[in-house]
């Protein structure tokens, strides 16, 4: 949950004295990432909801913290290396106090040392023949393996994974092989025209390939690690630090703070095309209909790119080797100014593109709506709402509450006796829009508490009474629906004005953040990135937290995430659940839940398909599990034909299909005629959607509602 929040508000119950870190301007990156620790550690200690001292353990919490994210896997660092970090495991309360650099140096500066010898060690392991017929094993589950002892250790463990990596592949060309001739059977059978490409390679070509591709692989990926900014690094120690916190509370560099707010408003300002990153060369991706690039008609999908000219008065960067996000920095920049970009075509002439920057919008972002024809005939709404995205910095910016808003406009306007909002996978997003979509559904009241770390309460509420929609609502969600998400649907649920369907538990994030510059409290026009804090919780009006438990939904139904460890109260750092007064409100009671509920166990209880989801799901878990696995080609390979065994019997679920009719909207038909990329994904959400069961059970439980 992000807060549009007024600093300056928090500021009047604290000196300002206290937060005022009065710096000299940073000569270089050490003296800057000092001021950084210092102004962290300040920001923490006085404006988080709940902060923890500094102290000891707290620096032993950190130390973990730091190389579950750094070495996850124990694949870099020795067992040399770790015994002189430990040394340092009670004092990273005392350098974060200081802004001392000396651990984060120590750890960066060794994992580049490891990560130039480990390179070469896979070098001269991928120049020569690899035994597939050893009897080897790959410990899988990090809590079960040690660092390696010595560097012999380390080439073993890495030989062992070059080897799974190689097996791999191995399979994923067997099985492209299978696809590839189960579509020629299939072209044959039904005497189509064939045009169907079919090689099979022998064990020994397949092997060849398969390791020519893993050793470009780790060639690249130790590229790109060796190129990654030390800045970049520092980010992730500094998180080491916040999250101990809570896991919401997070630094942010500059450039992340503007990869989050270009998501969260749903817009960039660029040229309206992906850049991906190949071997060490950057290519254009999909073209956005209707943005620079495309209109263009000079680039095209896989054009290499060689240089960008980021301003018409500066020389051109040559990007061959660069990260792709660092090109993409170059490629951004302020509305309507030039960026030039030099691209190798395919047919291998090179060629000067000049566009001018525009507006992008990421569709992905907002609500979309489309009509459902239900198998009784009858005519619902379904809107998927991707996230709780505002634009606080501009009044015109999209932000939910008006897109869900012209979504039921039209979906009214084809008279549609139900509504259904899809908040799966819906992260959260602003608190704010929560009431206005509220508002949409129902009149004036309530719809969270919101209590700060001293104990303040505040109420907020919906203050309109001309909703748009006051028929039939169902809300669905799942483990992945998180902040904003809840505080909506446990609203629409304790009013009684929505069925909740979905997982048994939603996500569990039931605190509030928000964005603190750090350069406001520093004596310097430099920018030092900000903070993301967690500075209060909210609660429903009933006055239960959603802090861990989530929302329960009133109907449930087991999906692929039930069985996993997907949420809140999974994590080590998160805050704990707890409950205030209840405020006063009146419930609508629109349905009973009980009798919509005896309906969907009658359906479900019979029902193959959701079955098969639950033994998939449960399947699936088991396999995350697995702590180990051989590296023998013969035992491998025996492993895999039992997991194909096992997924064979789950393929029926790509072909289910749940009988509904979607049909979209009027302006969007209209759409379809001249905006290609647009019509393809519509095509390909209708497909995921016809294969939905959930939305199948949430369609019946609309029409069961009175």
């Amino acid at each position: 949950m992000f807060k549009k929040f007024s600093l300056n508000t928090l500021l009047l119950f604290i000196p300002l004295t206290s937060l005022v870190f009065c710096f000299n301007s940073p000569k270089n990156d050490d003296d800057k990432m000092s001021t950084i620790m210092i102004s962290v550690k300040n920001t923490l200690s006085y404006l988080h909801y709940s902060p923890k001292p500094i102290n000891d353990a707290y620096s032993q919490e950190v130390y973990k913290h730091y190389f579950e994210m750094v070495d996850a896997s124990k694949r870099y660092f020795m067992q040399s290396d770790m015994a002189e970090f430990a040394q340092h495991k009670t004092k990273l309360d005392d350098y974060l106090n200081q802004g001392d650099l000396r651990f984060y140096k120590l750890t960066i500066d060794r994992l580049y040392d490891r990560v130039d010898q480990i390179d070469k060690i896979t070098q001269d392991i991928l120049s020569k023949p690899i035994d597939l017929d050893e009897d080897e094993t790959l410990v899988l589950e990090p809590k079960a393996k040690n660092y390696a002892a010595n560097s012999a250790e380390l080439a073993t463990e890495w030989k062992k994974y070059i080897k799974y990596n190689i097996l791999q592949e191995m399979e994923t060309l067997t099985a492209k092989e299978e696809m590839q001739k189960e579509k020629k059977d299939s072209v044959q059978r039904f005497k189509l025209k064939d045009t169907i490409k079919l090689e099979i390679l022998t064990p020994e070509a397949k092997r060849i390939k398969a390791t020519q591709e893993v050793k470009e692989l780790v060639t690249d990926s130790f590229r790109r690690l060796k190129k990654r900014n030390k800045m970049d690094w520092f980010t992730v120690y500094m998180n080491a630090y916040t999250e101990v916190f809570d896991p919401h509370t997070n630094y942010y560099s500059p450039k992340n703070k503007e990869d989050f707010d270009t998501q969260f408003k749903g817009k960039i300002i660029g040229i309206g095309a992906l850049i991906q990153e190949k071997r060490g060369y950057l290519y254009l991706g999909a073209l956005t209909i209707g943005a620079p690039a495309w209109k263009s008609k000079q680039l095209s999908e896989g054009d290499k790119i060689l240089k960008v000219k980021s301003k018409p008065s500066e020389d051109a960067v040559n990007v061959v080797g660069m990260l792709s996000d660092e090109a993409v920095r170059l490629i951004r920049g302020e509305k309507g100014t030039k960026v030039t970009l030099t691209v190798e075509k395919k047919d291998k002439t090179i060629k000067d593109v000049t566009l001018i920057r525009e507006e992008v919008a990421i569709e992905d972002t907002f609500a979309r709506s489309i009509i459902v024809n239900s198998k009784d005939g009858k005519k619902y709404g379904f809107i998927n709402l991707p996230s709780f995205n505002a634009d606080f910095e501009d009044a015109k910016g999209r932000n939910a509450s008006d897109d869900i808003k012209n979504e039921l406009i039209k979906l009214k306007a084809q008279n549609v006796e139900g509504i259904v909002l899809d908040l799966r996978n819906n992260g959260g997003g602003s608190l704010t829009e929560v009431g206005d979509i509220m508002g949409l559904f129902m009149n004036a009241g309530p719809y969270v508490q919101v209590k700060d770390g001293n104990g303040k309460i505040q109420t907020l509420s919906n203050k309109t009474n001309t909703p748009l929609w006051t028929g039939p609502l169902v809300i669905m969600q799942n483990e992945l629906s998180a902040s904003a998400s809840e505080i909506l649907a446990g609203a629409m649920q304790d009013y009684g004005r929505a069925v909740v369907i979905g997982s048994p538990q939603s996500f569990g994030k039931g605190t509030v953040q928000t964005f603190v510059d750090l350069n406001r409290f520093l004596n310097t026009n430099d920018d030092f990135g900000s903070l993301k804090l967690t500075i209060q919780k909210f609660y429903r009006i009933t006055g239960e937290s959603t802090q861990r438990k989530g929302i329960q939904s009133d109907i449930q139904m087991k999906d692929f995430f039930t069985y996993s460890e997907i949420g809140e109260r999974y994590d080590d750092y998160a805050l704990a659940w707890d409950k205030i007064p209840a405020v006063s409100y009146q419930p609508l009671n629109y349905f009973s839940v009980t009798a919509l509920q005896r309906g969907i166990e009658a359906r479900l209880a019979n029902n193959k398909t959701y079955q098969l989801i639950q033994e998939s799901s449960q399947w699936k878990e088991n396999l995350d599990k697995e702590e180990s696995i051989s590296l023998n080609q013969k035992k491998f390979n025996e492993v895999m034909k039992t997991r194909k065994s096992q997924i064979k019997k789950f393929k029926n679920l790509e072909k289910f299909n749940n009988g509904l009719k979607f049909v979209v909207n009027p302006d969007e038909a209209v759409r379809e005629k001249t905006d290609e990329a647009f019509a393809k994904k519509t095509e390909n959400w209708m497909k995921n959607l016809q294969r939905d069961l959930y939305l199948e059970e949430a369609v019946n439980v609309i029409s069961e509602m009175k």
